[in-house]
């Protein structure tokens, strides 16, 4: 079990920047996959992207382009990132992180996962 814990989250403008940290504590590489995943206003959550722990990296259809996952591994720490770019109001919503240690299908299902943070509210205006 891993707990994550997102930070990030703000009000801005449309266009604009902005990024978001999950820290994760407990990772071990048995967590093969770390995701990013939203949940906007009326909507479903939907996969924003995943890093896998070979550095492999996967986009949902969303971030077209705009959206970075990274991975930080400091001082026993690790944290995943994700930086939002040219951000639209379409783009607000709640962004949660999550990991979970194997999965068979598609790898932004969210489904898979089995173990999640809190959220961090991320709104845009235009």
């Amino acid at each position: 079990q891993v707990q994550l814990a997102e930070t990030g989250g703000a009000s801005v403008q449309a266009g604009g920047p902005l990024k978001l940290a999950c820290a994760v504590a407990g990772y071990t590489w048995n967590w093969r996959y770390l995701a990013w995943f939203r949940q906007g206003p009326g909507k479903e959550r939907e996969g924003v992207a995943v890093i896998w722990n070979n550095g492999q990296k996967t986009y949902g259809s969303v971030v077209k382009g705009r959206f970075i996952i990274s991975q930080e591994n400091a001082d026993a720490k690790t944290t995943v990132n994700l930086q939002l770019n040219n951000l639209t109001p379409e783009d607000t919503g709640i962004y949660s992180c999550a990991a979970t240690q194997a999965l068979s299908g598609w790898v932004l299902d969210p489904r898979h996962y089995t173990d999640w943070g809190q959220g961090t509210q991320v709104t845009v205006s235009s």
